[in-house]
């Protein structure tokens, strides 16, 4: 059917229809997992009594918002934690991680990241190097930071944590894997961790960055221990539908110290209208588990087809997927730059639009990013992105629907390895 609509080389049609085929396994796992998580979801609704007075937001100060409260509510239930702020007033992912991180933090503490370097945006908040200097980081705030790098195999070092643990107050840990070319954190490693750095210092507290986890499995990091999880709206949790925000959620006494930084001092969680945003938030999240495996099939797909030409991605085809994204190395940039290029032309927005390697603020090289997407800059839609620095490496995430995200990686595939240009 595919080739009706579009002009595949035999070559690759053969490795599609080898890897359809391969796949179905997998596939069926992952349908498990949504199905339980879509029943986790719909309990939720139905225990919080979820009604359309709900989905109707508020104005000014948007004092007594029952269903920005509600829905708070509901997204607490479905990851197992005590209380969640689940708000469009977050900007982004790393915006809730550094609400979070202020919210926790106070002068002299320390933050130790226990999964090495954290993701090239977060790097500003906590301020290593020269990034964010000048603009209140935390370190600018008398907060220290220290790093327990990971093992050359791409492991937590325990022995390490267990040493840098004491006398640190909150112990970070980030599931997905940034710009690195490791697999995302399973839930046993990442439990693994959280017994280690309490083990060491009882009263540390384990925040742990989700984003591109939600959903992968039937259990969140609540559930291992975590006291508070992170992530953004236009990611796995918001289903493809919310068109902006984030959440944290976790211990009720953690998460009312993070409403003070997210709105101010004395306030808290009682102030922030939500306009007409509701309805969108609540049907996103009501979607996440069946979008997050559908992103999932077509990480699955992707990497069975990658795995097929000889360009060993990670992580493999079929093993456990504890996020959406898939790595390869593209082997130079001008295949990292066509594999952008492909999967943009495969987009339902901006198809026409030929991505560029730019200096994009936060990020220490050139990037280049596809992303025709209904919101901008939402990797829960098809997307990718790579820095333009050795070894070219390629991260794919997302996919609404994976008919039409298969199409895309077929055109990226075409556009980087079978194209004459």
């Amino acid at each position: 059917m595919i080739e009706e609509f579009y002009d595949f080389p035999q070559e690759l049609l053969d490795l599609d229809a080898k890897a359809l085929e391969l796949c179905k396994e997998q596939f069926a796992h992952l349908e498990e997992i949504r199905d339980y998580n879509q029943l986790k979801m719909l309990r939720a609704f139905t225990d919080n009594k979820v009604s359309a007075t709900h989905l109707v937001g508020s104005t000014g100060y948007g004092y007594d918002d029952m269903g920005r409260e509600k829905l708070d509510q509901v997204f607490a239930q479905v990851v197992g934690a005590e209380d969640a702020l689940c708000r469009s007033h977050f900007l982004s992912g790393t915006h809730a991680l550094t609400v979070a991180l202020f919210g926790l933090l106070r002068a002299g503490d320390t933050l130790l990241a226990a999964t090495g370097a954290p993701y090239d945006t977060l790097e500003s908040v906590i301020g290593k190097g020269e990034s964010g200097r000048g603009f209140g980081t935390l370190q600018e705030y008398g907060i220290h930071y220290k790093e327990v790098p990971l093992t050359k195999d791409w492991q937590p070092d325990y022995e390490a944590i267990a040493a840098q643990a004491p006398g640190a107050t909150v112990c970070h840990i980030q599931r997905s894997r940034g710009y690195t070319v490791r697999n995302a954190f399973d839930l046993d490693t990442i439990e693994k961790v959280i017994k280690t750095v309490k083990a060491a210092n009882p009263d540390i507290v384990v925040m742990v960055d989700n984003c591109y986890g939600e959903f992968t499995q039937k259990r969140e990091p609540i559930q291992v221990g975590a006291d508070l999880m992170v992530g953004s709206l236009i990611k796995n949790a918001g289903g493809g539908i919310a068109p902006t925000g984030g959440y944290i959620a976790g211990r009720k006494d953690l998460v009312e110290k993070c409403a003070h930084r997210l709105t101010c001092p004395g306030i808290g969680r009682e102030l922030g209208c939500t306009l007409d945003v509701l309805r969108q938030l609540y049907l996103g999240i009501y979607y996440a588990p069946g979008v997050t495996c559908e992103a999932l099939k077509t990480a699955v797909y992707a990497q069975c087809i990658l795995e097929l030409m000889g360009k060993n991605p990670t992580p493999k085809y079929w093993e456990d997927h504890n996020d959406i994204v898939t790595c390869f190395e593209a082997g130079s940039a001008q295949a990292l730059t066509g594999f952008c290029v492909g999967i943009q032309s495969g987009s339902p927005v901006d198809s026409y639009v030929s991505p560029e390697p730019y200096a994009m603020p936060g990020y220490d090289s050139e990037v280049v990013m596809a992303a025709g997407a209904f919101t901008l800059g939402s990797s829960i839609e098809l997307s990718c992105d790579g820095p333009i620095r050795p070894p070219y490496a390629c991260y794919l995430q997302g996919g609404l629907n994976f008919t039409a995200s298969r199409a895309g990686v077929l055109l990226a595939l075409k556009k980087a390895y079978f194209s004459q240009d």
